[in-house]
């Protein structure tokens, strides 16, 4: 159990990069402390010379590579509006769709002005958005599937592992359906059946009912757990957009209650 003061600030932190966007992606991570005798680094070191992008993996002790259960956080340095600085390729269609958006997580628009569908509407954020919503996850592994326990808004997704196909007539949600196998150590989840009421980012990225996402997690070891993610629609990208996410494992956390209605749909979080 996170002690009461963590947990506080930790969601007055999410609080402010919901409405202002600010990941830590964008920030250097730090310069090496001198040592020895080695003179010290320049105050405005060059822009090439700075360290930049999201925290390595922490070394640690091994652990079985197909057991994903525990409490993940997405490591330092991930997070933000989007999963890189370029962006994908958007068709025609997407950049249309894409001009419409009217994001407020870089700051362009206010709470009261956006038309982001999570905070106006409260709707799910889809995959992999998820992800980029500042709050942690668990995971629970039975013999027949993974379960994904999102804190953000109690989301609940279900990755099938027993064998079976997306339904022929699947119904479009905002999770999507997921069905997923082993590839060595890593597990490949498959997920068709989306919805067109999210993004695919919080800076407002469209996707059409045509969106495919390929997740890829892979356990490092007893700390790590790294995703790399394959977004497919020929409507919306003009080719498949790849994204990685790091996560680091806290054993001593517990999901918390966090519901999206209780915020106001954030509006209120500006007055």
């Amino acid at each position: 159990m996170r002690k009461g003061l963590v947990r506080a600030i930790f969601l007055v932190a999410a609080l402010f990069v919901l409405s202002t966007g600010a990941g830590a992606q964008n920030a250097p991570t730090g310069q090496r402390p001198a040592q020895g005798s080695q003179p010290a680094a320049p105050a405005n070191p060059p822009q090439q010379q700075m360290q930049r992008g999201p925290a390595p993996p922490v070394a640690g002790p091994p652990h079985d590579a197909h057991d994903l259960t525990g409490v993940w956080n997405t490591r330092r340095g991930y997070g933000g509006n989007s999963y890189d600085r370029q962006g994908p390729d958007l068709t025609a269609w997407g950049q249309q769709q894409f001009k419409l958006a009217k994001a407020s997580n870089g700051g362009d628009y206010t709470l009261e002005e956006t038309n982001d569908p999570v905070i106006t509407k409260c709707y799910p954020p889809g995959v992999p958005r998820i992800y980029l919503q500042p709050f942690p996850l668990q995971i629970v592994q039975t013999p027949k599937e993974v379960i994904v326990l999102y804190e953000y808004d109690h989301t609940v997704r279900h990755i099938f592992t027993d064998g079976r196909k997306h339904p022929e007539d699947v119904t479009p949600t905002y999770m999507g359906d997921s069905i997923g196998h082993w590839e060595a150590d890593t597990l490949v989840v498959d997920t068709i059946g989306f919805n067109d009421k999210t993004w695919l980012d919080r800076a407002g990225r469209p996707h059409s009912y045509q969106l495919h996402v390929i997740e890829r997690f892979q356990r490092m070891n007893l700390n790590d757990l790294e995703l790399d993610v394959t977004m497919e629609d020929s409507k919306a990208l003009a080719k498949p957009w790849n994204a990685h996410i790091g996560f680091q494992l806290h054993p001593d956390w517990t999901i918390a209650e966090q519901v999206c209605a209780d915020n106001g749909d954030f509006v209120s979080f500006e007055k």
